[in-house]
């Protein structure tokens, strides 16, 4: 496991970008290495990039969810829909969590800007609000410290990893 807590592993650009609320796809794995996908509707970076925590659906993400609280990895794509700017992140220990009403001004944050990420590519405000919708009761918080990151921005450096910011 890389040494995260002398540097930091994301530089403030990526932070920024997930920071921003792009697009976030949010995978995991059984122990029989079968991988589990789905939308994220929500996420919120630390500052520093050290914790990030993403919102997934329960009843949409079931598999997800069971995998992550089984295996505690999980691996995150943040991608900028216009530019196709992507970092993916992983980690070894995510935690669970249900959502709460102190999460609302992220997920609307989130949503605001995806909003805008997806109608710069020609979706409209409807589409993205039924994308991403969702009811707080059945929503749950996925954190975890990245371990790793790397580039997936398509060209020479896809899936190389980020050098210690």
């Amino acid at each position: 496991m890389p040494d995260t807590a002398s540097r930091p592993l994301l530089s403030p650009e990526h932070i920024a970008l997930i920071d921003k609320g792009v697009s976030a796809i949010v995978a995991s794995r059984n122990a029989a290495l079968r991988t589990s996908l789905m939308r994220s509707v929500g996420t919120r970076v630390s500052a520093d990039g050290s914790r990030i925590t993403v919102f997934l659906s329960r009843s949409q993400a079931a598999q997800v969810l069971q995998d992550v609280a089984a295996t505690g990895q999980v691996a995150v794509v943040f991608s900028q829909p216009l530019s196709h700017r992507t970092v993916q992140v992983k980690a070894r220990h995510a935690e669970l969590r249900a959502a709460d009403e102190g999460d609302l001004p992220v997920l609307r944050r989130y949503l605001a800007s995806m909003e805008e990420e997806v109608g710069a590519v020609g979706y409209d405000v409807p589409f993205v609000r039924a994308m991403l919708g969702f009811r707080l009761d059945d929503l749950v918080a996925v954190s975890f410290t990245p371990a790793e990151a790397f580039d997936q921005t398509p060209g020479p450096k896809a899936g190389s990893a980020l050098p210690a910011a």
